[in-house]
């Protein structure tokens, strides 16, 4: 295995890890301002509380973000992996960059559409564009390591 080649596979990985962070900002960006006109003093919350429990007091707008940012903790647990695995056994493949940065666009879009417009047909279809890549991502890893 070169390093180009598990550079090239994870390079991607490191993209969306920088723009899971970027969202987590935004999310702060976005609540402090809401808390703030809603009269919201964190500091007077009962213990336990939890960011979703915003949900209930907060403008729905002003949940998307934090919404996105749950949707990054989630399916990306498998594209990381599926990435090193790749990586791993010098699958840096054009086809497998291609689709590992095909996934990452995907995220970002999905992000701002979710934050911005979170209109439920074009998130759901977006989801199963970037959800195909991981399938075929996660085949391709799985036919490698049986390859070896």
């Amino acid at each position: 295995m070169t390093v180009t080649i598990a550079a090239n596979m994870l390079a991607p990985a490191a993209a969306l890890v920088l723009w899971t962070l970027v969202v987590l900002l935004w999310v702060v960006a976005t609540r402090v301002p809401a808390l703030k006109a809603a009269n919201i003093d964190l500091s007077k919350a009962p213990p336990g509380g939890r960011g979703q429990d915003l949900d209930k007091v907060l403008p729905p707008e002003a949940n998307w973000p934090s919404h996105n940012y749950a949707h990054l903790m989630e399916q990306p647990t498998i594209f990381y992996p599926t990435l090193l695995v790749l990586a791993l056994l010098g699958q840096g493949t054009a086809l497998n960059v291609g689709l590992a940065w095909a996934y990452v666009g995907l995220r970002i879009i999905h992000s701002f559409w979710q934050v911005r417009v979170n209109t439920i047909p074009m998130r759901a279809s977006i989801f199963m564009a970037y959800t195909a890549i991981l399938i075929v991502l996660a085949v391709n890893a799985l036919r490698s390591a049986l390859a070896v």
